[in-house]
């Protein structure tokens, strides 16, 4: 990726003034009241978006968990100075459309009156909220997308790199599509294949940010010397995938990668099964992240392997609690009876941002130092170090983006369920590895 690649507004500000610390939490919101607040102290209200429902709903499924553990911590208030303010958190479900995504954090904030969002779930969910908050001057933080869907994405003009600037009010991060094209790369050369590659990259933020011939994967695996089928890009929630796999079996693929929802993984993966194709090695971002989709190909999800961002053996503990991220996801099985997935890890670690950055404000309904300070974040989180302005980030986006670490793993067949087995850890060795990367059977 080159380094130049990697180097509005309609707000009341009486509103947010008046937004953030008044009123009672409308429906859907949770109200903590503190024993120590005196009564001029008015709420802090924190706006939270995800898809709850819709084929998304599976990044939100640790919500309620991952909420009530933040709701139990934070009971007694939030000291600022020397002052205590309750907290009160109002959320709102995308239902994985990004119209409607834009749509509840327009109502956050103009209904709700929250004085800052945070966000994690893909583009789709992440960028129509930082949007909304970028033009009406809210803070937002967000996560769980590459941040140069998040950044480049949301430009003016995304093709344009002279053109890109920084946003005042919106914070982002996680790793970037240099860290997921280093981890499968790395993955890959684990195993002998052809170094033929077919890609699924759909019509989206993420797919066309995957397959773009300039940030994407295409000028990195052609330097690396594989050779790239992308038979281009298909609407999410396809029901045939008869013109990628024919594509892939003329080009002989023995690999295959993409970035692509749940549902429409387990099509393909269902189809490329009955039509014969045998790719030695699949490494396929988002639909492959939860226990759950992988257990829906039945003991054909073997040895498929996806990008990592948290596991319980992440050796990270949460500034808000001290929990480790292994007593995290332990909390979360014993309270679901399901198996952890790996945005409980980075719900939790907004609302540790939120918090850092409340605490530090001076004033948390003045929306500029809030944004200031959320700029101005250095926190060891339960993912990981998140820091703005670092040297990790091409300039141009450093003071808007902080990245977190990337591993790569397998889900291996234990019995009847999967277990996800970290295979390639070059770019965070501190992570530990749990075996070697193996071809699929």
């Amino acid at each position: 990726m080159s380094k130049d690649l990697l180097n509005i507004k309609s707000f009341d500000r009486r509103r947010l003034l008046q937004g953030i610390a008044g009123g009672l939490a409308a429906a859907g919101s949770t109200t903590l009241f503190a024993p120590s607040v005196r009564a001029a102290n008015k709420p802090i209200k924190i706006g939270y978006v995800s898809p709850k429902s819709g084929p998304l709903a599976a990044f939100a499924e640790a919500d309620d968990f991952v909420l009530g553990e933040f709701r139990k911590f934070i009971k007694d208030g939030v000291k600022v100075g020397s002052q205590t303010y309750q907290v009160e958190v109002v959320t709102k479900d995308s239902q994985s459309n990004p119209n409607r995504a834009a749509e509840v954090a327009k109502e956050l904030i103009t209904r709700d009156n929250v004085g800052l969002i945070v966000v994690g779930a893909t583009p789709e969910t992440n960028n129509p909220v930082a949007t909304q908050c970028e033009l009406e001057q809210v803070p937002c933080i967000s996560s769980v997308a590459p941040w140069q869907t998040n950044f480049i994405g949301r430009q003016a003009n995304p093709g344009d790199p002279k053109s890109w600037k920084p946003f005042e009010y919106t914070f982002h991060y996680f790793w970037g599509l240099e860290d997921v094209i280093g981890v499968f790369t790395s993955m890959w050369g684990q195993v002998a294949t052809n170094k033929s590659v077919g890609a699924l990259f759909p019509n989206d933020a993420d797919g066309n940010a995957w397959g773009d011939t300039t940030i994407g994967f295409p000028p990195v695996l052609a330097k690396q010397g594989f050779k790239l089928t992308d038979p281009g890009r298909f609407q999410n929630l396809t029901d045939d995938f008869s013109s990628q796999i024919a594509a892939f079996r003329g080009a002989d693929a023995e690999i295959v990668t993409g970035v692509i929802i749940p549902p429409d993984f387990t099509t393909f993966w269902n189809q490329a099964r009955q039509k014969g194709l045998k790719p030695k090695v699949v490494s396929v971002a988002k639909a492959l992240l939860f226990p759950a989709s992988v257990q829906a190909l039945g003991k054909g999800g073997n040895n498929i392997s996806t990008e990592v961002w948290w596991t319980p053996t992440h050796p990270y503990k949460s500034s808000l609690s001290g929990v480790s991220a292994a007593d995290l996801a332990k909390g979360y099985e014993q309270a679901s009876g399901k198996q952890w997935t790996q945005p409980i890890g980075f719900v939790h670690s907004l609302f540790e941002v939120a918090i850092a950055a409340i605490k530090r404000s001076g004033d948390p309904s003045d929306g500029a130092a809030l944004a200031k300070a959320i700029g101005a974040t250095k926190l060891d989180t339960i993912v990981g170090q998140v820091t703005f302005g670092s040297s990790a980030v091409p300039p141009f986006a450093a003071k808007n983006i902080a990245k977190t670490p990337l591993v790569g793993g397998q889900w291996r067949l234990s019995g009847d369920k999967y277990n996800m087995v970290i295979t390639d850890n070059k770019l965070a060795p501190q992570i530990p590895l749990g075996g070697d990367m193996q071809a699929l059977s």
